[in-house]
């Protein structure tokens, strides 16, 4: 997962309240099993547990 750093992803996400979303983020930081990112979406700092990740892919920079 550290290779990731720096990179914007889009990820499926499974929330705390079971909730299924979908994010483009950018990886900051990789701990144990949580990643500290920047979600574009919600244009803030965000933290995601790894195991709650169902899908991930990196965002074509090339697309806008």
């Amino acid at each position: 997962m550290e290779k990731y750093i720096g990179c914007v992803m889009e990820i499926i996400y499974l929330g705390r309240d079971n909730r299924i979303t979908q994010r483009c983020i950018e990886i900051r930081e990789v701990q144990d099993r949580i990643i500290k990112a920047f979600c574009h979406q919600r244009r803030a700092p965000r933290v995601f547990r790894i195991e709650n990740i169902l899908a991930m892919q990196p965002v074509d920079s090339q697309v806008s």
